[in-house]
């Protein structure tokens, strides 16, 4: 596949279980892209909240522990990766407290322009296939290449309990599109792709033909 040799950011928006994350990884690898998981950035300040007993409703506190943690984001040549103070959380960013936990933190604007700035800086390094909830809207709003990715929330609902996730995600998105910064929306110029009857190989292949359409060389 011939990609612009300019680096670009391919972004990737969409509810709790819409299948956004499966759909940028396999994008990425079919386009020999980085994959980037900005939403494991919200959950590690989360976990790492929790492991130091900071209330996540307490804005200073978690400013505060935003200040005095260190964050290192990379990647592997194929997936973001990330840790914290030297420690990689690993699965247990998708622990069930984590998940409940993470939008409280999520939406304090402090810890949204940090994570910003990190995941902008992917771009200085590689081009990217960026998945989270404000990427076409906040983090890269002049990308040509938008999709905000949904499906019913049936079957949202389905995939959660699926990979042992238990919180709801109508409450979820009730959080995510409420908060007063950055909230969930789609982003001006995004397509969007239902996924709730497509396969993950068939939603790839609809995400490719909306990339052409918008001027991707493929």
């Amino acid at each position: 596949m011939s990609l612009p040799a300019q680096r670009f950011a391919i972004a990737i928006d969409g509810p709790a279980a819409s299948g956004k994350s499966t759909l940028a990884s396999k994008l990425a690898q079919r386009l020999g892209l980085v994959m980037v998981n900005s939403g494991a950035m919200y959950r590690a300040i989360t976990w790492k909240a929790l492991q130091e007993g900071v209330p996540v409703w307490d804005s200073a506190a978690i400013i505060a522990l935003l200040h005095r943690t260190r964050l290192d984001c990379g990647d592997d040549g194929v997936i973001s990766t990330i840790t914290v103070d030297g420690v990689d959380p690993g699965e247990e960013l998708r622990s069930e407290a984590v998940n409940a936990n993470v939008s409280a933190v999520s939406a304090i604007p402090e810890v949204r322009e940090k994570l910003v700035a990190l995941q902008r800086d992917y771009l200085n390094r590689t081009s990217i296939v960026m998945e989270g909830r404000d990427i076409g809207s906040v983090v890269f709003p002049d990308s040509p290449y938008k999709i905000y990715v949904t499906a019913c929330e049936k079957i949202r609902a389905a995939r959660r309990v699926g990979v042992g996730e238990v919180d709801s995600v109508a409450e979820r998105d009730a959080a995510d599109s409420e908060r007063t910064t950055a909230p969930l929306k789609i982003a001006e110029g995004a397509t969007i792709l239902d996924t709730t009857h497509h396969t993950v190989e068939s939603g790839v292949d609809a995400a490719l033909e909306i990339l052409r359409a918008k001027g991707l060389s493929l």
